[in-house]
């Protein structure tokens, strides 16, 4: 049974770095391990030192993990020529025209982003049987908590659109006169088979996030990063999502007792800081803080992305045994 495991947090906090970590101590305890970034910079390819696209694949220097990069902004082209398509298939040619300009306009509204990403996200969870464990670099909170949410509010979108074409059905059948028998559409007709697809579809992504997934929150240990984590952590447990845990990252590291220059001092004066919020963190949360991780002063790549797995220390393992 795959395990999806979901890092979310805001932008900037080190969500890639966590997540590629998690994903290299995962493939190091003999878990076939994807993990799959839908954030816009597409650090992971910064990461692994390596480019990857919409497909799986595999990292060089690792066994057992692959990685792959959702592009935001093509998903949302796809979605809507897929869209086009389907419906172009089932209009007039009078109203072909009209639809797609009615559909370029959907397109640019609050939301098109969501539900295209949303759609590869279930994409990547029906077909991940090769996977034991598939994690999630997710966009920052915002996008991804309105991502999470839409599978219970696509269902209800999709039950009032059945409810609408079913009424137009039996409307039009009503609506034969003479000796013309009605026609009866209501059985095989291609918009509500669509919709009882999406349906489907949102109802199998509603169910894994529930019961195979589990949701982290990356935070720096400052003040605007705590407030948007608490809101997430709220935002999350409403929707029946509740997160495993909190990774503190980017602490910084304590100087060593014989330095006491003007950097030192400073160093001392941060680390105390950082205690404390990271003391009030453990404290006020009903969520655990599960691990820290100390700044690097270069970028997390390459042997240090191997430090930061050793310091991460989640478990690779504990996630999927719970499943089997």
């Amino acid at each position: 049974m795959t395990e999806f495991i979901f890092f979310g947090g805001k932008g900037g906090v080190g969500k890639t770095t966590v997540s590629c970590a998690h994903a290299l101590e995962c493939a190091g305890s003999g878990h076939e391990t994807l993990v799959v970034s839908t954030d816009p910079a597409h650090s992971t390819t910064d990461v692994f030192e390596q480019d990857f696209g919409d497909e799986p694949r595999e990292v060089e220097g690792y066994t057992g993990l692959s990685a792959m990069e959702i592009d935001p902004e093509q998903e949302v082209q796809d979605h809507l020529q897929d869209l086009k398509r389907q419906l172009n298939a089932q209009l007039s040619a009078a109203m072909v025209n009209e639809v797609d300009i009615q559909l370029e306009m959907a397109h640019q509204t609050p939301g098109a982003y969501e539900a295209a990403l949303f759609d590869r996200f279930v994409d990547v969870m029906q077909t991940a049987e090769d996977y034991d464990t598939v994690i999630f670099d997710t966009s920052p909170t915002g996008s991804t908590l309105r991502l999470l949410a839409l599978p219970d509010l696509l269902e209800q979108w999709i039950d009032r659109l059945v409810a609408k074409r079913k009424r137009s059905i039996d409307r039009y059948e009503k609506a034969a006169i003479g000796n013309r028998e009605p026609r009866r559409v209501m059985d095989g007709d291609p918009v509500l088979a669509r919709l009882q697809q999406r349906k489907e579809r949102f109802e199998f992504a509603g169910e894994v996030l529930r019961e195979s997934a589990s949701f982290y929150l990356v935070l720096n240990p400052d003040e605007l990063s705590i407030r948007e984590t608490r809101r997430s952590v709220e935002t999350l447990t409403d929707a029946e999502l509740p997160v495993r845990g909190l990774v503190v990252n980017r602490l910084t590291p304590e100087p060593d007792p014989d330095e006491s220059g003007r950097g030192a001092r400073y160093l001392r004066e941060r680390v105390a800081t950082e205690r404390d919020r990271l003391e009030r963190i453990e404290r006020e949360f009903d969520v655990p803080v599960v691990a820290t991780i100390e700044t690097r002063v270069e970028e997390v790549r390459g042997s240090l992305l191997e430090d930061v797995a050793a310091e991460l220390d989640m478990g690779g393992s504990d996630e999927q045994s719970r499943l089997e």
